[in-house]
């Protein structure tokens, strides 16, 4: 990928980067282990962002 991005695509990289986090351990703990994955994670192999 090109060093340099237009800063709509880096808006984008970066939100999905920023979603694309574990549950936290404290909402596991809360909903008494319910919620152990994401639903929206995202592997950056197998699944690629929209343009």
């Amino acid at each position: 990928m090109a060093r340099n991005k237009p800063l709509g695509k880096k808006k984008r990289l970066m939100k999905a980067t920023k979603s694309n986090r574990r549950v936290p351990a404290w909402i596991i703990m809360k909903t008494n282990r319910r919620f152990l994955q994401h639903p929206k994670r995202r592997s950056w192999r197998r699944s690629t962002l929209k343009r």
